[in-house]
């Protein structure tokens, strides 16, 4: 193992480019998580009809996420095109 160790994940949380509603902010945690866009839509959306800050907390995301930048997006667009 190097210094910072191999096992070191070193993906980053964006706001997708690709996959995106509003602002992408579910669309670059579901690309994150690499999980389905759609499964954290519905969990947003029931958190913030069971919690009531689910659009505060998506208006901070969208502003605090950086954009995802156009060659890893060019690149995620290619993989899913492998994918299906």
């Amino acid at each position: 193992m190097d210094k910072k160790g191999e096992t070191m994940n070193n993906k980053k949380l964006y706001k997708s480019n690709t996959d995106k509603k509003l602002a992408g902010v579910c669309g670059g945690i579901a690309e994150y998580l690499n999980i389905d866009s759609t499964v954290i839509r519905i969990i947003w959306i029931i958190s913030s009809f069971a919690i009531g800050t689910g659009l505060i907390a998506y208006i901070i995301c969208a502003l605090v996420m950086p954009n995802q930048p156009i060659n890893e997006a060019k690149v995620i667009k290619e993989e899913t095109k492998i994918d299906k």
